[in-house]
């Protein structure tokens, strides 16, 4: 079962997510919170696999919560972020947060559930290429890590190859067709990029790999 934990200060949206998402076979809300203050004791209790978690709250924000929960080395949630707002800057924010995605609150049901199963598995709502989108509207604007181009520079060849695939958009199965390697291979691959960066998934690879300048804005 997939652990959800679901947190909005509004609570008619609140109990709405809950319900859809209690409706499907393999996830389970294990908890939900009106305010960024009190998701913080909620998700430390439950350790929930993913938190969606508000833009807009009061007392501490989504980015604000998005940014202490990724930073907690204690828990491993992934964090969507829920807005109903066309403010693209703050989304932008909360991914470089650590944020694995978003989600617009009027989204379907079912794309509700694809979206946090999506994020579980450590693909991120990278798909679709909005997020990406969002990602090369604002990194020109972003200063060059000098942190982030040392640890670029301690990957291998082929370690670059695939998280320059990842920044384009590309699935584990695409990166294993466009270089002629194994779907294990890949995801070997992958796992490494992660690790040598720092990074907890793959939206997080692809903000770095604009931000050394791997990867140029179209």
């Amino acid at each position: 079962m997939i652990k959800v934990v679901v947190v909005d200060d509004q609570a008619l949206v609140r109990s709405g997510l809950v319900v859809l998402l209690g409706a499907a076979p393999d996830i389970e809300v294990v908890g939900e919170a009106s305010d960024g203050i009190e998701a913080l004791a909620v998700i430390r209790m439950a350790n929930p696999d993913v938190a969606l978690i508000d833009i807009r709250m009061p007392r501490l924000d989504g980015i604000a919560t998005t940014r202490r929960v990724t930073a907690d080395s204690s828990t491993a949630t992934r964090v969507i972020i829920l807005t109903t707002f066309d403010d693209d800057r703050l989304v932008f924010d909360a991914m470089q947060a650590g944020a694995s995605g978003f989600l617009l609150k009027d989204s379907d049901p079912m794309a509700l559930m694809n979206g946090v199963r999506v994020v579980h598995s450590g693909e991120s709502l990278l798909a679709g290429t909005i997020t990406r989108r969002l990602i090369e509207r604002f990194m020109a604007e972003q200063r060059r890590s000098s942190d982030t181009d040392r640890l670029v520079g301690q990957l291998t060849t082929r370690e670059r190859e695939v998280l320059m695939a990842i920044a384009s958009g590309a699935s584990n199965v695409e990166i294993a067709e466009l270089l002629g390697i194994t779907h294990a291979t890949v995801k070997t691959h992958v796992s490494r990029v992660l690790a040598k960066l720092g990074a907890r998934d793959r939206v997080q690879l692809v903000i770095n790999a604009y931000e050394t300048g791997l990867v140029r804005p179209t």
